[in-house]
């Protein structure tokens, strides 16, 4: 077994190799920097490109050293590359890129010069306080200005002393610019931790001729410097009738973190108005001190309106069990806005026990209604109370009772919703039970265990409410649910057989299209075609594998004998382009009466499958020939307000009438909205073959000429 001594030696002997590794690591980082950074240096030395040097400065803000700061100094003064330079400099460590920074004060003006002061500041060099302080007196305001801001970003007793001075100068120009820097000055004081200091900072510029932005800045930071001896400042901003200020004070409310603030907060509503009372009220609950809560109670009791809409309000952020009695005590308030915000916090009131102790008031005559309802909304596992509820002679009670089953109950308790619809004991609480069923069964995780349950209880069940349950089993889905309803459409019930048609027209998964080709499919059926159009879009809406389209779109032509239902399968044949799609378009063109519509759709397609030969082939079959489209002239846009878009109309067809525009969008293959937020039109004045024709077509739709006869 090794020794303690050996272990200490391994010890010794790891760190040793770990060191020796960190060593040879950090030198060859360094050499590799060295050997990176001269070629750069020697291409900013040289004749390249302005281009090249820009990129080059940013790769030096990565492995610059000092080394590389003269060749940089001398682009300060370029304009297209003074930027760049800022940018290396900016990140070069040690005192050569500083004093570089510095000389170009001397050699750069204007805007130029606002960005080497502004990489000072950036740089916090303490050295150049005596040269910006210069530049205050510079005739260019904004070079003046930007020096006022970075003695500020740099700091200092000597920058403080020379920006009160600049801003207590009533003649100076500076003032906003001067307060915004003693502001910085005052906010790394306060960082620091003076807070003494920073509070005089700040107040100097409260006290100053200054633009009002700075005041509100200087005001919220002497709040946040005195801390919980700040409330009394904050207080004055919320008496204040300059909205600025009002929402400062709130805003400042919500920051203020020193030791004893959130009491001074609760003690000074007492100074305010209801409006404002209410105001701060809900800035101390946004703090989330709890211990405000039973201030807050009191204060849910107030006399006011909005004070007690407030006070409630603030029990939901920060409220817990001891707060039910005192909300459900103003859930019967006479005030609609207080019972409302009542029940609204305790649906939403968080913590243990809650709904333990709103479940335990529901026998509460003057509570029931109300509890029951937080019972449903809070989904409290209260069924046996609700069940008993549910019997009540009060039909009110029954009805919150039933509407609370429908988010509590579990698929064993769903056959009293069922029971209820089927056989109501009072036909008044037949709709409710309807209602609460419906949203029981959408929330039930097995779908085809409920819709079995639905299925069973429709065999006794009245015409009515079959119909009432085959629209619940069409609101919840699944593969039950459709056979269910399917059987129904089959029915020899011509009621039931609307109903369910009508619902499987609407099914929102793919499921159901071959139940509703089956029902297309049959000739004696009253509502083949409204399967047949369900179906159909299906076909044209949903998303599926792509070789699955074209095969339901056959199956719908086949099944179709009119020609609307083949408009749409024409539809679909333009929505999704293939060659399965335009072999059903060819088919489509076999109808005497769909012909041209089919030919035009074939022909649209095919421009679409560029290249394909196949799709040329396919054409041969509709007799194709070339077609000489000329465009006349063609206009886009509403009323007065047109565009000449004959030439881009002109490149987008070519021996078919389809215009091919670059993009869906009119606008963008127009280069332009001739006239925004109005409905447009795209007019055409064309020849098919030297006869001449006009169409027009709505915004961003597809553009096929008609046939001219």
């Amino acid at each position: 077994m090794p020794t303690p001594f050996h272990f200490h030696l391994s010890g010794r002997i790891r760190l040793t190799f770990l060191l020796s590794c960190f060593v040879f690591w950090f030198t060859a980082s360094n050499l590799q920097s060295a050997e990176s950074e001269q070629p750069l240096i020697e291409l900013l030395a040289s004749d390249a490109p302005k281009a090249d040097k820009a990129i080059t400065c940013k790769k030096l803000a990565v492995w610059g050293s000092e080394n590389a700061v003269p060749e940089l100094a001398k682009l300060l003064p370029d304009p297209e590359l003074t930027s760049w330079a800022r940018i290396a400099l900016e990140a070069i460590p040690g005192d050569a890129a500083d004093q570089a920074l510095l000389e170009a004060l001397e050699i750069t003006e204007g805007r130029i010069l606002i960005g080497v002061v502004n990489s000072i500041a950036f740089r916090k060099s303490t050295g150049a306080i005596e040269k910006l302080t210069d530049l205050l007196s510079n005739q260019d305001v904004g070079v003046a200005s930007s020096a006022a801001v970075a003695i500020g970003k740099i700091g200092g007793d000597a920058a403080a002393e020379t920006l009160l001075a600049t801003m207590a100068d009533s003649n100076s120009e500076l003032k906003s610019a001067a307060a915004e820097g003693v502001i910085l000055i005052a906010e790394t004081t306060l960082a620091a931790g003076d807070n003494v200091e920073a509070v005089k900072l700040y107040d100097s510029v409260r006290q100053s001729d200054v633009p009002k932005q700075r005041i509100v800045e200087a005001t919220r930071g002497a709040i946040l410097a005195r801390g919980a001896d700040g409330v009394e400042l904050l207080v004055d901003q919320l008496k204040s009738d300059d909205r600025v200020m009002l929402n400062i004070g709130l805003a400042t409310a919500r920051e203020l973190t020193s030791d004893g603030t959130t009491d001074e907060l609760v003690k000074s509503l007492d100074q305010l108005d209801p409006f404002r009372k209410g105001l701060l009220i809900l800035a101390i609950a946004d703090r989330g001190d709890d211990s405000v809560i039973p201030a807050m109670s009191e204060l849910s009791k107030s006399s006011d309106v909005s004070v007690r809409v407030a006070a409630i309000a603030a029990i939901q952020s920060i409220g817990d069990v001891s707060c039910v009695d005192t909300l459900l005590d103003s859930v019967n308030a006479e005030n609609a806005e207080v019972a409302d915000a009542a029940k609204m916090a305790l649906a939403n009131l968080s913590g243990e026990d809650v709904d333990a102790a709103i479940a335990d008031r529901v026998e509460d005559s003057d509570l029931r209604e109300a509890v029951i309802e937080l019972i449903g909304k809070r989904r409290i596992a209260a069924v046996p109370a609700l069940l008993k509820a549910a019997n009540d002679a009060d039909a009110s009670v029954r009805s919150a009772a039933l509407s609370a089953l429908g988010q509590v109950a579990s698929i064993n308790d769903l056959s009293v919703l069922i029971d209820r619809v089927n056989d109501p004991k009072n036909s008044a609480d037949a709709e409710p039970a309807l209602d609460a069923l419906r949203a029981a069964c959408v929330r039930m995780p097995d779908r085809d265990l409920c819709a079995e349950k639905l299925t069973t209880a429709m065999d006794n069940a009245s015409q009515t409410t079959k119909i009432a349950f085959l629209e619940v089993l069409a609101g919840m889905g699944g593969s039950k649910a459709l056979e269910t309803v399917g059987d129904a459409a089959n029915n020899g019930n011509p009621k039931l057989q609307d109903a369910a048609s009508r619902l499987l027209g609407g099914w929102m998964t793919i499921d159901a299209a071959p139940v509703l080709l089956e029902l297309a499919n049959k000739a004696d059926n009253p509502y083949r075609i409204r399967a047949l159009r369900g179906h159909l879009r299906i076909v044209r809406q949903f998303i599926m594998p792509e070789e699955q389209r074209p095969v339901m779109a056959a199956q719908a032509l086949a099944a179709a004998d009119r020609d609307a239902e083949k408009q749409l399968v024409l539809d679909a044949v333009k929505r999704y382009p293939s060659i399965a799609m335009l072999k059903l378009a060819i088919e489509v063109s076999k109808t005497p009466t769909m012909e041209q519509e089919a030919t035009q759709v074939a022909m649209v397609v095919a421009k679409q499958l560029t290249a394909s030969e196949e799709a040329m082939t396919l054409l041969k079959e509709l007799h194709y020939e070339p077609i000489d489209v000329k465009i006349i002239e063609a206009t886009y846009g509403a009323g007065e307000l047109q565009k000449d878009v004959t030439k881009a109309v002109r490149n987008a067809v070519g021996d078919i009438p389809y215009v091919a525009l670059p993009n869906s969008s009119f606008n963008q293959s127009f280069g332009g909205d001739p006239a925004p937020g109005e409905k447009k039109l795209l007019k055409i004045k064309y020849q098919l073959d030297g006869k001449e024709g006009e169409a027009v077509f709505r915004e961003n739709t597809s553009v096929v000429l008609p046939m001219i006869p």
